[in-house]
């Protein structure tokens, strides 16, 4: 059994998008798409330095365009779909909740919302590498910090006010190796982003939602969901609400997931993976030399 998963901010870098335009059709697709949301994605994939795409207004349809368009060129027909953060829409349009214009529409949105949510107070966030959670959570608590992403596989991402996230630095949780700062521009996924909750619930009025295709893994509980609607409405609140990632690969492990490709730019996903889901084949597209080898891991399970 098949998982199609789709990373969150922070795993875009410089240049990444440029080896999928090579492919047939995929210039004119990526134009259409940028006309579409008011914003330059080849430009942005192929041109941009670090720090243009680390703005959450670019970083976010760039990632759901990415994906989006290295699915495509996959052509795999997954069993199970999910998303990290920002991922998650790409996943609703992996599970035909959305289409693709659609989606990139409210992406935009999303970006766009939560980047002047971060305006209001400087935040960030950091992951922590290590530790056992019943003691990390607790800690980063007492600091005033959210666990925003429990990711599993020893890891957890902390959230809150850059002061917070320097506190953090000298004052780490027992267990843990290292704290690393994040490529993201604000504390997403807490309180901070309740701003945008409404702006991107407006959004979403008047989307042409249908039932997702295929089993649709929720990150705000690692439920399946089984209708457009809710699959919508999880995704406008899930800004200001924690990613649970580990939740997620325990429905995989429950459904019988065998295999796990993450979409580009992928590694994150597949990092965790192989640490949390031993026996799984996993597989990240990168490139679209990537591409061979996720077709071969597709034919072998769709064997089995």
């Amino acid at each position: 059994m098949l998982v199609l998963v789709a990373p969150g901010q922070g795993a875009q870098t410089p240049g990444f998008l440029t080896p999928w335009l090579d492919l047939p059709g995929a210039t004119d697709r990526i134009a259409a798409w940028s006309d579409a949301i008011g914003l330059d994605l080849a430009h942005y994939g192929t041109k941009a330095d670090a720090d243009d795409i680390r703005d959450t207004a670019v970083a976010q349809p760039l990632l759901v365009a990415a994906g989006l368009l290295s699915a495509s060129a996959l052509n795999a027909s997954p069993a199970v779909v999910a998303g990290h953060s920002v991922g998650e829409i790409t996943a609703a349009a992996f599970a035909g909740v959305l289409g693709d214009e659609a989606a990139l529409r409210l992406v935009r949105a999303r970006g766009l919302a939560m980047a002047e949510a971060a305006a209001v107070t400087e935040t960030g966030m950091a992951a922590l590498l290590g530790g056992d959670p019943a003691v990390t959570v607790p800690h980063l608590e007492s600091l005033g910090l959210t666990p925003a992403n429990v990711n599993g596989g020893g890891q957890i991402v902390a959230a809150g006010t850059a002061a917070q996230i320097a506190e953090l630095t000298g004052n780490k949780p027992e267990g843990v190796r290292r704290v690393v700062p994040l490529k993201v521009a604000g504390a997403f996924h807490t309180h901070h982003m309740a701003p945008a909750v409404e702006r991107l619930r407006e959004a979403a009025q008047g989307l042409e939602v249908a039932d997702p295709t295929v089993t649709y893994v929720s990150n705000k509980d690692g439920k399946a969901v089984a209708t457009g609607a809710e699959v919508v409405e999880r995704l406008v609140g899930q800004v200001a609400n924690p990613v649970r990632w580990d939740l997620c690969m325990e429905t995989f492990q429950e459904l019988g997931v065998t295999a796990l490709i993450e979409v580009c730019p992928g590694g994150t996903l597949t990092g965790l993976a192989k640490r949390a889901l031993p026996g799984v084949q996993t597989l990240a597209l990168k490139t679209p030399d990537d591409l061979d080898a996720a077709r071969a891991l597709i034919s072998e399970h769709a064997s089995a």
